[in-house]
């Protein structure tokens, strides 16, 4: 029998091993899919100018694992030095990467796979002791999650690339009917965000501490591609009222009128998703808009993006119970039939499937499917310190990002939990975003955002 953290009755140091094994395998082993299906050309080239050639990637994974796991747990001496600038991501930009004398294809795997090799000798005899980088086997979660994070960003790659479709998977199934309510209250009063001891949990989740959030309604899934449609065909992308100023200055010098990836032809709109083109599916989540497109559509329907804190209190807090879930539907760990995640898919999945993952208050897909935006800014909590380095989340805390929560189909379980956060620049689109909507249940001012510094979200 397992605790909360998925450990065994006492922690063990065998159990903890297990763990950090299994998540180190399934990393590479995606790794591998997403960079084995294509030629040494396709994988030296840069897709577009926003992301890393995928070769870039397969080495720089390596490259983190040796620094985290061989040399600042295991104590040894550098592999490759030499490579070390090359594949530092705060020193060259991705635009640049491509210019650097970078590892070809083939040496990149050998250098990787000769790290992965000395990595599973040190865990054989790893000690998960009471220091902050090995208790609980955290550094080998830290280095699984990092690697599954480069994992999704390369599946962001593959759908930016042109060409014929390399990836498959199966579609999941239909959403099963669901009669229930378009939106449910979330009743008012504290609970407790983030986490003080979920083992693996990253720094910006942390610690745990108490925030009071007033009442208020929440989408029971996320919205449409119907819905979205509909905005669109209100001229919603022309109307200058539902835009911040900024946003819509952004999406008409870039002619923005769709979310990426689709085009309108013979009377219907299609899109073009890792290399085959389709309908698009009216009942799945709306998926590469961002966050301005979220923000638009939430005040052209009379709402508004629901807050980091409102987001999290849907997701974790159990009125019955007063406590924070690791999850929405308890506190183990995600199945099949609890959410969409881990590439199982190659899409989201209908609104309303996974009955199974919805919250107490019946909030569904609140996990998986897509990346949600959220109204708030990327900011530490109440005490936080960074660890192990600022460049993981310090040094983007500002007003520059916004956040967004609850993972899409390309996460894997190992990055994604309750308490984790994502954030990135609000034009951004190529990543697997959507969002829901919410409303206060109090009387407040929503709607056009023009003249409205921050308008109506909260």
């Amino acid at each position: 029998m397992t605790d909360r953290n998925g450990r065994g009755p006492a922690g063990s140091a065998e159990t903890l091993r297990e763990r950090a094994l299994a998540s180190l395998s399934t990393a590479r082993e995606r790794t591998a899919l997403l960079t084995s299906c294509l030629d040494d050309h396709e994988l030296t080239a840069q897709h577009s100018p926003l992301m890393s050639p995928l070769v870039w990637d397969l080495a720089h994974v390596g490259n983190q694992e040796e620094l985290w796991l061989l040399r600042e747990v295991g104590g040894h001496a550098a592999l490759r030095p030499e490579i070390d600038g090359l594949y530092d991501a705060f020193e060259h930009s991705r635009a640049e990467r491509p210019s650097l004398p970078l590892l070809p294809p083939g040496e990149a795997r050998r250098y990787a796979a000769e790290v992965r090799g000395r990595v599973l000798d040190l865990l054989e005899g790893a000690a998960f002791d009471d220091s902050p980088f090995t208790a609980d086997g955290f550094v080998f979660g830290m280095v699984a999650q990092h690697e599954q994070q480069h994992d999704e960003t390369m599946l962001i790659t593959h759908q930016l690339r042109r060409g014929p479709a390399v990836l498959t998977a199966p579609d999941p199934g239909p959403a099963p009917v669901h009669g229930g309510p378009a939106e449910v209250l979330v009743p008012g009063g504290p609970f407790v965000m983030g986490t003080s001891d979920e083992p693996w949990a990253l720094d910006n989740e942390r610690p745990a501490h108490p925030v009071d959030v007033a009442p208020f309604y929440l989408d029971t899934a996320p919205v449409t591609n119907a819905a979205f449609l509909a905005f669109m065909e209100d001229g919603g992308y022309h109307d200058p009222r539902w835009w911040r100023p900024e946003g819509f200055a952004h999406l008409r010098a870039r002619a923005v009128e769709a979310p990426s990836y689709w085009r309108r032809e013979g009377g219907q709109w299609l899109r073009r998703r890792f290399g085959v083109t389709e309908p698009v599916p009216p009942d799945e989540p709306v998926l590469h808009v961002s966050w301005y497109e979220a923000d638009a559509y939430a005040r052209w329907a009379g709402r508004r993006l629901p807050t980091e804190a409102e987001w999290e209190k849907a997701a974790r807090h159990d009125p019955a119970t007063g406590r924070s879930r690791r999850y929405p539907w308890g506190d183990e760990e995600p199945s099949r039939e609890h959410a969409n995640l881990g590439q199982r898919h190659l899409r989201p999945a209908p609104a309303g499937s996974f009955p199974a993952g919805r919250s107490p208050l019946g909030v569904g897909q609140l996990i998986g499917d897509v990346w949600e935006w959220t109204s708030s800014d990327f900011l530490p909590y109440p005490g936080f310190a960074a660890f192990p380095y600022r460049e993981y989340s310090e040094v983007f805390f500002g007003t520059e990002y916004k956040v967004l929560r609850g993972g899409s189909f390309a996460v894997d379980p190992v990055a994604c939990r309750g308490t984790f956060r994502n954030w990135d620049l609000p034009v951004r689109r190529q990543i697997f975003s959507g969002f829901r909507t919410a409303r206060s249940a109090l009387p407040e001012r929503v709607g056009p955002a023009d003249g409205v510094p921050g308008g109506g979200a909260t």
